[in-house]
């Protein structure tokens, strides 16, 4: 079983679809694009995906739709072409961290081509760690080759297997096995050409500029972590979708439906909490800052990460900590001592502390 969640541009669940198990994630497209249009009687809308799912099927199909619009990305095969034809030259990130471009093999759509330092650094860092442990594994097994201790070629390919597998640069070594031989070799120019890539993603977009700006469109795709962070509630320790105790498909569908209805009220609860939380509270300079560069928490919720308190030194809370301070309240059916079995009863309610009666006042703000 699958199931596909839809937000809003601030991460708000507004529906949530089931799935067959063997359904791939761009089949599962099209039904919920009729879904917005006919269901929810949307005339315009932009539908933000990642790669897997606007797959070039899926925007051909797009395109033909009146009122839809679309934000993806292009995947690194794409872009080394782009870079290895002169389309993207790294010299244009000398004074920008993004530009726009058009290009035949993506007509009627805009392009946004844009470098970020600190990721290219960090994929750097990784890939160069990620080969160093591979080669200091398959010299390893070079040794146990050269004393005898591996000597057939499929006990050989075996354990190189494995190694290669466990840090996933296969693709950078060449590898030759033999009886009773084992040598390998680092494939430095392959190397070379995806370290060209590092920190570079393209967006497109069937945008136009008047529509939206490139620096927005940027923006849009990356809150496509809402959907990201939903998910994570859905299977974490939050909401616990699974297991599924339930085989008829109208009570599995149900259940994901109870799930969504349970991540909305979430998602409202940590939204008026802001202030108590350890979430940053201006949300809206995401809607200026600069949209490459890494995300940076303001003052104030840096502020709370370190000490640990909020203006007025009270504790600061995690949702869960706070739903448990929370659960402190309670109310109590009370009787007399020694009162007889149809003497009245009374109930008595926890006093709510000052946090306590704050959080709930907050609540009851709540709009929806």
């Amino acid at each position: 079983m699958n199931y596909g969640l839809l937000t809003d541009s601030c991460g708000t669940p507004v529906s949530v679809s089931v799935f067959s198990g063997n359904s791939a994630d761009p089949t599962t497209l099209m039904p919920q694009v009729r879904r917005v249009t006919e269901q929810f009687n949307i005339d315009s809308v932009v539908l933000v995906g990642d790669r897997g799912m606007i797959s070039q099927q899926q925007i051909d199909k797009l395109n033909g739709i009146n009122g839809i619009e679309w934000i993806t990305a292009l995947r690194s095969g794409q872009i080394a072409k782009l870079v290895e034809d002169g389309t993207i030259n790294m010299s244009l990130f000398d004074q920008r961290n993004l530009f726009e471009f058009s290009h035949p093999d993506f007509p009627l759509e805009r392009l946004v081509v844009c470098r970020n330092p600190f990721m290219a650094e960090h994929r750097s860092c990784t890939r160069i760690s990620l080969i160093r442990a591979t080669v200091k594994e398959l010299e390893k097994v070079k040794g146990m080759v050269a004393t005898g201790r591996l000597n057939a070629k499929e006990k050989i390919g075996l354990r190189v297997g494995k190694v290669v597998n466990k840090y996933k640069v296969a693709k950078h070594f060449d590898l030759d096995i033999a009886n009773g031989h084992f040598s390998y070799h680092l494939l430095e120019e392959k190397v070379a050409q995806e370290a060209a890539l590092d920190g570079l993603y393209v967006i497109r977009t069937s945008l136009s500029k008047e529509q939206m700006s490139g620096e927005d469109a940027i923006r849009s795709y990356k809150r496509l972590s809402n959907v990201e962070r939903a998910f994570r509630s859905f299977k974490g320790i939050d909401l616990k979708v699974r297991p599924i105790h339930h085989h008829l498909e109208d009570r599995v569908r149900a259940h994901i439906f109870l799930c969504m209805l349970a991540y909305y009220v979430e998602w409202h609860m940590k939204e008026v909490w802001r202030e108590l939380l350890f979430s940053d509270e201006e949300q809206e300079l995401k809607k200026t800052r600069d949209p490459v560069a890494p995300a940076v928490r303001s003052a104030k919720a840096l502020n709370k990460v370190h000490r640990k308190r909020l203006d007025d030194d009270t504790r600061v809370h995690s949702f869960h900590t706070l739903l448990t301070d929370l659960s402190t309240i309670v109310r109590n059916t009370c009787h007399r001592k020694g009162g007889g079995p149809g003497e009245p009863s009374f109930t008595m309610t926890t006093i709510s502390s000052v946090k306590q009666k704050q959080a709930l006042e907050l609540i009851d703000t709540i709009v929806v």
